[in-house]
C-alpha cells in the first residue's frame, strides 16, 4: 500500500488570487483511506480531493514525499487512474447487470406463483 506524487507541473490561476499562479501534480494512493490520511498529514483539506486522486501544489509535494509517497512520472499516474477507472466502471456495469438478472427472476418467479 503507497501513496504516490507525479512530476506534472500544470498552472493554477486561482480566480479570486490575480496574479497568483500555483504549479500543481497529482497525488494518488493505492486506497482512498491512504489518500485521505496522507492529506491530512500535510495539510491538504479533503474538499480539493477530486474522486480518485488529489491536485496539490509543489510544496505540499515536497511534504508528501517527505511523508513516505513515492514519486512517480505523470505518464504513470495517469495510466493508474485510467485503470481504476476502468475498473470501477466495470463494477458498476457488473452490478447493473446482477440487479437487472435479479429483478427479472424476481418477476418471473411472481409469475410462475400466480
Amino acid at each position: 500500500m503507497t501513496v504516490y506524487v507525479d512530476d506534472m507541473e500544470a498552472e493554477y490561476k486561482p480566480p479570486h488570487r490575480p496574479g497568483i499562479v500555483y504549479i500543481m501534480c497529482h497525488m494518488i494512493a493505492d486506497t482512498p483511506e491512504e489518500l485521505h490520511a496522507m492529506a491530512r498529514k500535510i495539510g491538504v483539506d479533503q474538499r480539493w480531493y477530486q474522486g480518485d486522486h488529489y491536485d496539490i501544489t509543489k510544496s505540499k509535494r515536497k511534504l508528501a514525499v517527505k511523508a513516505g509517497a513515492k514519486e512517480i512520472t505523470w505518464r504513470e499516474a495517469g495510466k493508474m487512474m485510467l485503470g481504476r477507472r476502468q475498473k470501477l466502471s466495470q463494477t458498476s456495469t457488473d452490478q447493473r447487470r446482477s440487479t437487472k438478472s435479479s429483478g427479472t427472476t424476481r418477476r418471473s418467479e411472481r409469475s410462475n406463483k400466480r
